[in-house]
């Protein structure tokens, strides 16, 4: 019973998904994309993510497995291409997520130490020594790994509720506030939009899942911990952003968009704010690759065990899967490639696909989990059409974000096909 996981450690593993380096990564671009809308944007992308909660409780109740998103995959469409295909896209869109906390990483670090006097340099140094930082934590120990996320979780909360209480106080009188007026909205297709490029600072409630096997008293907990720990961050966001469009106006946030979070603590507490800030961004970052680097590699390995990848992913290397390492180095290359927008874009994109798919799975199967049919289908339906608005959006502003999310999208299906061929002839 030691091993079992209580209603608290289970809400707490999806609060520590979501808040992790999302908001701190994905602030700033959602106020450029939604201008006084942000609030709304960050509302719009919660409401898909709560009503795919609800696929996500029922699967999870009927089907629970430490595999989570790719067993109930594999559960809707058996051991194919196109399941191995959408699993091998959760692994990627791991990297794609390790790659965004990095970026965050690196776009913090410099406002507490600059190593050279070039921005661009710095952020490179920063988001690929953290890559590597937490790469020889998981090899050396995943308890600290563990440990450090427990920590973690607790700190960042601490933090941002200080800031909203501060945030708040601080509104009195601003006159910034009259930018969250409707006027100064973007229309609902752009925020709309803007809630799905930032969908990303959502995605980690699916960690629960993993988690279902050891959660005590499943039949109620499981539906608690996912239900209470996406609603509690649907509103931690939205006041962030009430605090911080509130509190800046739009041209400089827009200057400092990568570290956003910590300019807004500046007109209430000064340079303390916006260091107390910056290191509270740093720690949730690393706690989000040290997590996500762990999370990716158990996928791969997953993946290789259900034969939908070769069985070579299913060796070791000094004590933990190869997948670990693989992770570990698509994660630097893509973070030094490419930028902010379009790795949120390509994240994005792909938790949208994913979950668009497990809720055409709870609708599939809602008679084996007891569930409501149309919850799911009108899930799997928003995320069909958060994914079209999405694309087409980006596509007039970001177009290597679309072509990367395409292509990650393309690649995975191509990768699965010539295995499934390969294995057929062997």
């Amino acid at each position: 019973m030691s091993k079992k996981i209580g209603l608290k450690e289970a809400i707490s593993i999806g609060i520590g998904g979501m808040v992790g380096g999302g908001i701190f990564a994905v602030l700033g671009l959602a106020v450029l994309l939604a201008k006084g809308g942000t609030p709304i944007a960050f509302l719009l992308a919660g409401t898909v993510a709560l009503i795919t909660s609800y696929s996500y409780v029922h699967l999870s109740k009927k089907f629970p497995d430490r595999g989570g998103t790719v067993k109930f995959i594999n559960q809707g469409f058996g051991k194919t291409i196109f399941s191995g295909a959408i699993s091998n896209l959760l692994w990627i869109s791991y990297i794609v997520m390790l790659s965004l906390y990095a970026s965050a990483f690196g776009s913090y670090a410099p406002n507490l130490w600059d190593i050279t006097q070039n921005k661009t340099i710095n952020f490179h140094i920063y988001a690929s020594a953290i890559i590597l930082l937490a790469t020889a934590i998981n090899y050396y120990s995943i308890a600290v790994v563990g440990k450090i996320e427990s920590y973690a979780v607790i700190i960042k909360l601490i933090i941002l509720i200080g800031f909203i209480a501060i945030g708040a106080y601080g509104l009195i009188g601003n006159p910034n506030l009259t930018q969250l007026a409707v006027s100064d909205w973007e229309n609902p297709i752009k925020l709309f939009a803007g809630g799905m490029v930032i969908f990303v600072a959502y995605e980690g409630f699916e960690l629960i899942a993993n988690a279902a096997p050891d959660i005590l008293n499943p039949e109620k907990n499981i539906a608690r911990a996912y239900y209470i720990s996406v609603i509690f961050v649907i509103f931690l966001y939205i006041i962030i952003a009430l605090v911080t469009v509130g509190s800046l106006p739009f041209n400089q946030i827009a200057k400092a968009q990568d570290y956003v979070l910590a300019e807004a603590a500046k007109p209430m507490l000064g340079q303390l704010g916006f260091t107390i800030i910056t290191i509270a961004a740093l720690i949730s970052t690393f706690s989000a690759i040290n997590a996500s680097l762990y999370g990716g590699s158990k996928v791969n390995y997953e993946i290789a065990e259900d034969d939908e990848l070769p069985h070579h992913f299913l060796s070791k290397l000094w004590g933990q899967p190869i997948g670990l390492l693989i992770t570990s180095v698509a994660t630097l290359v893509l973070v030094n490639i490419l930028n902010l927008e379009s790795i949120s874009t390509a994240g994005s994109v792909g938790f949208i696909l994913i979950f668009g798919i497990v809720n055409y799975v709870g609708f599939k199967l809602s008679n084996q989990t007891n569930s409501n049919k149309i919850i799911p289908l009108l899930g799997c339906i928003l995320c069909l059409i958060a994914l079209v608005i999405l694309i087409k959006q980006q596509f007039q502003s970001n177009r290597i974000g679309v072509f990367v999310s395409l292509g990650i999208i393309l690649f995975c299906f191509m990768i699965e096909w010539l295995y499934k061929k390969n294995e057929t002839k062997n």
